[in-house]
C-alpha cells in the first residue's frame, strides 16, 4: 500500500512539474521582444487596402527606419558614399511626409526606428538588404497608389515611389561594382557609388 502512494505521489509530482514547465514554456513563446513587430513597409501586403492614416503611418516608418539605418551604418562603419547621401536625403522625405498628417488631422507617430535596425556585417551586406528594402518599399507604395487617395497624397506616394525605383538601381549598381573590384574596397569603403543611397533614394 505505501508502495502504490510512494508511486502515486511520485507520478503526481512528475505531472506537476511537466505541467509547470509547459506553462512557462508557454509564457515565454508569447513574449514579444523589441523590434519583432512589423514596422513600416512590413505591414503591407498585396491585394489589401488600408486608411489614410495607416498608409501615412507605414510610409513615415519606413522613412524612420532608412535613417536610423544609415545612421547607424555611418557611426559603426566609418560608412561613406552612398551612406552619406542618404540623410539629408531621408529628413527631406520625412519632411515631405509630416504635413500630410496635419492636413489630414492625423497624429504623427513616434520615430521608434533605433528599435528595428541591423547591424550588417559588410557594405556589400548593407547593400543587399538596402535593394531588398526598396523593393519592399516600392511594392508599398505601389500598394497604397492602386486606391482611391487625396491628390496630396497621391503626390507625395508617387514622388517616393519614383526615388526608390532610381535608387534600387544604384544600389544593384553599386553592389555589382564592388562585387567585381574583389577585394579590393578601400578597406571595406564604398566609394564607388553614384550618390545612391542603401535603402535610400535621391536628395528631394
Amino acid at each position: 500500500m505505501k508502495l502504490h502512494l510512494i508511486a502515486d505521489n511520485m507520478t503526481g509530482l512528475i505531472l506537476s512539474l511537466v505541467i509547470g514547465l509547459l506553462l512557462v514554456g508557454s509564457s515565454f513563446g508569447t513574449t514579444v521582444l523589441a523590434g519583432e513587430d512589423p514596422y513600416g513597409a512590413d505591414n503591407v501586403s498585396a491585394e489589401k487596402t488600408y486608411t489614410i492614416e495607416e498608409m501615412l503611418n507605414y510610409a513615415i516608418e519606413d522613412e524612420y527606419k532608412a535613417r536610423a539605418e544609415y545612421e547607424l551604418i555611418i557611426e559603426k562603419m566609418d560608412g561613406e558614399r552612398p551612406f552619406t547621401n542618404i540623410i539629408k536625403s531621408e529628413e527631406t522625405h520625412i519632411s515631405m511626409l509630416k504635413p500630410l498628417f496635419e492636413a489630414h488631422d492625423i497624429a504623427l507617430p513616434k520615430d521608434n526606428a533605433s528599435d528595428y535596425v541591423v547591424m550588417p556585417e559588410s557594405i556589400d551586406a548593407a547593400l543587399e538588404i538596402g535593394v531588398q528594402a526598396e523593393i519592399d518599399n516600392i511594392a508599398m507604395y505601389k500598394q497604397f497608389l492602386s486606391q482611391d487617395l487625396p491628390e496630396d497624397v497621391e503626390s507625395a506616394f508617387q514622388r517616393l515611389k519614383a526615388a526608390s525605383e532610381n535608387h534600387l538601381e544604384a544600389f544593384k549598381r553599386a553592389l555589382e561594382g564592388g562585387r567585381n573590384a574583389g577585394a579590393g574596397r578601400n578597406n571595406g569603403r564604398n566609394r564607388g557609388s553614384d550618390g545612391g543611397r542603401v535603402r535610400g533614394r535621391k536628395n528631394g
